[in-house]
């Protein structure tokens, strides 16, 4: 049996429409199912956890998570046991960068019927990182510093709300990444990555950890990515003024970013960051609180994911 957790409210509310329409084509194609609707924000972590202790290895649920990238993260931190989960995903936010790296349907129906006909399935790694003492999962990435102040400020702005309804909601992470652009100032950094391997950066405006080579709706922030490689790939822009941070940013929207001189990319399968100063962080996309250190590494067991058909 199939078990949905939606987010009616991704999307400014738009998630509750697609999902009666998704329940109208269920109808049509008599599939059983149970569906959860979240009603506040960390629902789907207890939901997630529930559904998941229904399967077993042998007999596992299938856990299918309607929301924005957001509500991933939620579904992935509540799962008891990847063993036990057979995933699937119907986006029904505004970034979808899940979507974009696992190259999943954006379409809604589209992506139900693939999940209906379970024609793939893929191993994913699964990030996890720890904040004060907890532990949360994220499908897409994790970061610290100016890319976590857009995603804190984007949640909080009631425009996001209103631009969602018209179809425009990127119009407003573009207003708030300029205006933060001004303001932001660059700290000192020091990465602690497996092997004993020690990185330090005077400048540092953000550091990302990827499971996808998406982020921020669309930005190819770490091109080589792959969510089934066992690795992590890590992203740090630093020693750079605003205006060429600037004119970086553009360019990493087709992964040519890299070739600018204050772009590192970094790979290993666990990290520890430590900033100078305690800044935003983000865990797809949503907020992490301000922290001065996280640490991340991957889950021992990968999770099934459904995918579309070759």
């Amino acid at each position: 049996m199939y078990y949905f957790i939606v987010n009616p409210n991704s999307r400014s509310g738009a998630g509750r429409t697609i999902w009666n329409k998704l329940r109208s084509e269920l109808a049509l194609r008599n599939i059983t199912y149970r569906a959860y609707l979240t009603e506040y924000v960390g629902h789907a972590v207890k939901i997630a956890h529930e559904v998941s202790k229904k399967g077993t290895a042998e007999d596992p649920v299938y856990l299918i998570t309607v929301g924005g990238d957001g509500t991933i993260h939620e579904v992935l931190t509540g799962i008891c046991d990847f063993d036990n989960v057979i995933f699937g995903y119907i986006p029904t936010g505004s970034g979808n960068d899940f979507c974009r790296g696992m190259k999943l349907p954006q379409d809604p129906v589209a992506a139900l019927t693939s999940i209906i006909k379970k024609e793939r399935i893929m191993s994913m790694d699964v990030p996890s990182m720890m904040i004060n003492n907890r532990r949360y999962c994220f499908g897409i990435s994790a970061g610290i510093g100016y890319d976590a102040s857009v995603c804190q400020e984007v949640l909080a702005t009631p425009a996001k709300k209103y631009l969602n309804r018209l179809g425009l909601g990127k119009l407003i992470y573009t207003a708030i990444a300029l205006k933060q652009l001004l303001f932001v100032n660059p700290v000192p950094m020091t990465l602690y990555l497996d092997g004993g391997r020690k990185r330090s950066f005077r400048k540092v405006y953000f550091t990302a950890v990827m499971n996808q080579k998406f982020e921020g709706g669309g930005f190819m922030f770490c091109p080589k990515a792959k969510p089934n490689d066992g690795i992590l790939d890590v992203i740090v822009v630093e020693g750079m003024n605003r205006m060429k941070m600037l004119l970086c940013l553009p360019t990493a929207l087709v992964g040519r970013h890299t070739r600018t001189k204050g772009v590192h990319i970094l790979r290993c399968k666990r990290i520890e960051i430590n900033s100078a100063v305690p800044l935003a962080v983000h865990k797809d996309g949503e907020s992490g609180g301000i922290q001065s250190e996280l640490s991340v590494s991957l889950e021992k067991k990968a999770l099934k994911v459904i995918m579309p058909v070759l």
